[in-house]
């Protein structure tokens, strides 16, 4: 059975490539027109469903989707999203079901050129890009993330392990990024977020794809940042995401 999965999983991969490239080329013309024209509302929503859009692609290999969400989601108020790293594919199903609450990104600079709708959505949608060896740039980037989502009421992703993780296996958390942010949004909401299995989709690379994923998703209750110590508070965020990530 597991030879005949590998075998399928060759021709499933390139359907699905060829969804997912024709999908970067059309959002990164649709995102151009909407931010141009009609502002951050319109490049929002085509964010959103660019981000769908992948999503349902994934079905296409059979991946399949737990997303566990809390009663209540801090919604218009700036928030800190904190979560594990798998692999490339945990970032859609983020932007989509979190959606409500304006998701952008920390992420490496290099990734904000070169990918249709992905690198201009960095780029200009009001995530941060840092350079990784230049220790007061990326200080300097954080800051002024945290000071756009407390002026704008948005939330800023930030992955703590620094790099993703290939086996599903949690890596400790680096804590400069994330005192950085506590520090300057003290107003804010921690997000805490458990990603499981998506690592499973890139086990073999880029390709082939694997068929029948299983990604899980478990969003867990917020967390006023100013109720905590910022150090107690990253111990207390660490052990909750990856130990519900043991768990699954």
């Amino acid at each position: 059975m597991k030879t005949l999965l590998h075998i399928l999983s060759y021709p499933f991969s390139v359907l699905f490539y060829l969804f997912f490239g024709v999908g970067l080329l059309f959002f990164d013309v649709l995102q151009r027109i909407s931010l141009t024209i009609f502002g951050y509302q319109l490049h929002k929503i085509s964010v959103d469903f660019f981000n769908l859009y992948i999503v349902r692609s994934l079905h296409v290999l059979g991946t399949r989707y737990t997303v566990e969400l809390p009663k209540a989601l801090p919604i218009n108020k700036p928030v800190i999203i904190v979560s594990n790293h798998q692999s490339m594919w945990d970032i859609p199903p983020l932007i989509w079901f979190l959606r409500k609450l304006h998701v952008k990104f920390i992420a490496k600079k290099e990734l904000g050129k070169g990918i249709p709708s992905v690198s201009y959505n960095l780029r200009k949608g009001g995530s941060v890009l840092i350079d990784r060896k230049d220790a007061l740039q990326s200080t300097t980037a954080i800051i002024n993330g945290a000071n756009y989502i407390s002026k704008f009421n948005r939330s800023l992703v930030i992955f703590p392990e620094g790099t993703r993780s290939r086996d599903g296996s949690g890596k400790p958390f680096k804590k400069r990024g994330l005192q950085t942010l506590f520090e300057n949004a003290p107003d804010a909401y921690v997000l805490p977020v458990s990603i499981s299995n998506s690592w499973k989709l890139q086990r073999n690379g880029m390709f082939p794809m694997p068929l029948g994923v299983h990604l899980k998703i478990k969003v867990h209750p917020a967390l006023k940042v100013s109720k905590y110590e910022p150090h107690t508070l990253i111990t207390k965020l660490e052990h909750q995401i990856t130990e519900a990530v043991s768990h699954t």
